[in-house]
């Protein structure tokens, strides 16, 4: 007998040899008819595994984002099995889970895929789906693994067993169509209920853009068609909302062809609001002790050597500028913190000078490769809302307590109430992508845990996501659409100052290694504007709008009064501009509620005779009539409650 621990505690004994799906109709009849897979001792694993041991063991429904993991999978195994029964040959890449269903890369050879093939497809899906295929495991050598791909004439799947040691490769089986892959899956296909094959792109193998270009089928799954039609809805609402489209509309950021891909021109309206976001942090940051800095674009190839960033992101970096100095090279600057270190060591340092907290909205270049540049989420050029604090070891907890608090804060202000936190630590058995000792790696990891236990916060541990020199603590954002996003990032960091040589003279006189924070609340200026926009659909909040109010005279003979409501409105800092063109009203009250603006002043021979606007609110309309000092009043009573 072996004894199966369930997540509330209760225990209970079984026979040797059970699989979670016996165990889970034991327990009811409901739960194995929708139960996906399980968790065993935190491993994801297939339903039908046997125990022969001691576990603990939570089973996973649609419900549980591991569960549509691991119904997505499956889904995209259903999906080339579709694929090749209907273009025999086809080859195949990798076929994975992604946060909104999955994908598969696939080799059509001289054949292109179409949207129509992607009905004929679907269908095919359906089809298949019905027939309750089961998803099979098999443990297979190297060798025959190696054979079947030879005789198959996959090259892509050849490359990917190369990559694997002997022992550890298997195969699933679902009706004819057998796939190279780890797992795990659901049971069988019956639970596919509605399916949506999304979109074809196109993409690199293996990300390379000097290897073969494959085709990329997206495709999303759900277990009840009442859902896939939500999630269609949600899509509309999203194409509403696209940060693009939004841009272009409210005149925020451009791009041009001549300047070059992934390089965002801001035009007035968008410099504006960067510039009020980045007020708005400086002022956070004045409170908590930051001092501004300001580094070059640019830096000598050895500074960024020294860092490790070199070696780690030389090959997304631009390509080194020559000098007609012999063999001096500068780097665009693919990041900030080596340059903050060299500020540190501008000069000598005590440990009554700690903590020194550099801050500084530094702009920083990678060469992105253009299938993936997307609007402002994905860039070549981006600014970092960067800051770097160095301390003393007994320091270490109360800072990053610190950068918390304003990391929540910064959320609470913009309205992003939805959020998780990962604690992201070094791989466990693959160490070779990270530099520095063990021991640094322990004390940093220590204090994360320590600071989010001191703040009490709920977060969830993932390794293998720690930044190359250090453990971090990332905050992950959903939006109005439910869309997950990765926004602030708190980083504990003991190895640039060995690499950089830090130091400061302590309180026995000697000279002592600092700790490094590296922090950034928003990320990056453009990704987080980009969020921004579509979680607002472009209506930010009145202390952020570009225009915070439009006074539109009734005709000509009230320009000048509405010119007078509008100086006195930017004389008290409310900014406002006069749309005063020969339109109609109306007209001109829908196209400026289309440009988002938060409030619109009315004003004609009534309003001029009392010295009063009348108020129009964005998606609230008519608010009545007001006198302009009560107005301002009541907008900056609302600016005061939104940044408090």
């Amino acid at each position: 007998m072996i004894t199966i621990t369930f997540p509330d505690g209760k225990t209970k004994k079984y026979k040797k040899g059970i699989t979670g799906m016996e165990i889970a109709r034991d327990i009811s009849p409901r739960l194995a008819a929708e139960v996906l897979a399980m968790k065993i001792d935190g491993e994801v694993t297939d339903i039908r595994m046997s125990l022969t041991e001691d576990v603990s063991v939570r089973f996973l429904k649609w419900e549980d984002e591991e569960g549509k993991q691991v119904f997505w999978h499956s889904s995209s195994h259903l999906m080339a099995a579709a694929l090749e029964n209907l273009f025999p040959g086809i080859k195949f890449g990798i076929g994975p889970a992604v946060e909104n269903g999955f994908y598969y890369d696939i080799d059509l050879g001289d054949r292109q895929l179409t949207e129509a093939d992607l009905q004929v497809v679907e269908k095919e899906m359906f089809r298949m789906a019905r027939t309750g295929q089961s998803f099979e495991r098999k443990e297979i050598s190297k060798k025959e693994a190696l054979e079947i791909y030879k005789e198959k004439e996959d090259p892509y799947k050849r490359e990917l067993i190369n990559d694997l040691e002997d022992g550890t490769i298997t195969f699933y089986t679902n009706g004819s169509f057998t796939d190279l892959c780890k797992g795990p899956h659901i049971p069988d296909t019956t639970g596919i209920k509605a399916i949506k094959l999304t979109s074809i792109a196109g993409a690199y193998w293996r990300g390379d853009e000097n290897r073969q270009m494959l085709t990329r089928v997206y495709g999303i799954t759900f277990p009840k068609k009442s859902l896939l039609d939500e999630y269609l809805k949600m899509l509309e609402e999203a194409k509403k909302r696209d940060h693009r489209r939004l841009g272009r509309e409210l005149e925020l950021f451009a791009f041009s062809q001549k300047v070059g891909q992934g390089l965002p021109l801001w035009l007035p309206r968008g410099a504006a609001l960067r510039e009020r976001l980045e007020n708005f942090l400086k002022k956070v940051q004045k409170e908590h002790g930051y001092e501004q800095v300001i580094t070059p674009h640019i830096g000598q190839k050895e500074l960024y050597v020294t860092s490790g960033h070199y070696a780690k992101y030389g090959q997304d970096s631009f390509k080194p500028i020559k000098t007609p100095h012999e063999g001096e090279e500068f780097l665009l600057k693919p990041m900030n913190c080596p340059h903050h270190c060299e500020i540190y060591r501008s000069k000598p340092r005590s440990y009554k000078d700690m903590p020194v907290r550099l801050a500084e909205f530094g702009t920083v270049y990678r060469y992105e490769q253009s299938g993936e540049l997307h609007g402002l989420t994905r860039v070549r050029g981006f600014t970092q809302d960067d800051a770097h604090i160095f301390c003393r070891p007994d320091q270490l907890k109360e800072e990053f307590c610190k950068v918390i608090d304003i990391v929540l804060y910064i959320f609470k202000t913009l309205s992003f109430d939805d959020y998780t936190i990962q604690i992201s630590l070094r791989d466990k058995e693959d160490k070779s992508k990270y530099i520095g000792t063990d021991e640094n790696w322990e004390k940093a990891e220590k204090a994360i845990l320590e600071a989010v236990e001191e703040r009490q916060l709920e977060t969830q541990v993932v390794y293998g996501e720690a930044a190359f020199y250090g453990p971090k603590l990332d905050f992950m954002v959903r939006d109005a659409l439910g869309r997950k996003w990765q926004l602030g990032t708190i980083q504990v960091d003991y190895n640039l100052p060995e690499r950089f040589e830090l130091e400061y003279v302590g309180a026995d006189d000697k000279k002592h290694r600092p700790v490094m924070i590296h922090r950034a609340p928003f990320g990056s200026m453009e990704r987080f504007i980009a969020v921004l926009l579509e979680h607002t659909a472009g209506k930010f909040p009145l202390w952020l709008a570009p225009e915070q109010v439009v006074v539109l005279p009734l005709s000509e003979k009230f320009n000048d009064f509405a010119k007078k409501v509008c100086d006195f409105l930017n004389n008290s800092d409310i900014r406002a501009s006069i749309d005063q063109r020969n339109e109609t009203v109306g007209k001109r009250i829908r196209e400026n509620e289309l440009k988002r603006i938060p409030y619109l002043l009315v004003v004609g021979e009534k309003e001029e005779t009392a010295g009063t606007v009348s108020v129009r609110r964005q998606g609230e309309g008519d608010q009545g009539v007001m006198m302009l000092e009560e107005f301002v009043t009541l907008l900056r009573k609302e600016i005061k409650e939104l940044t408090n």
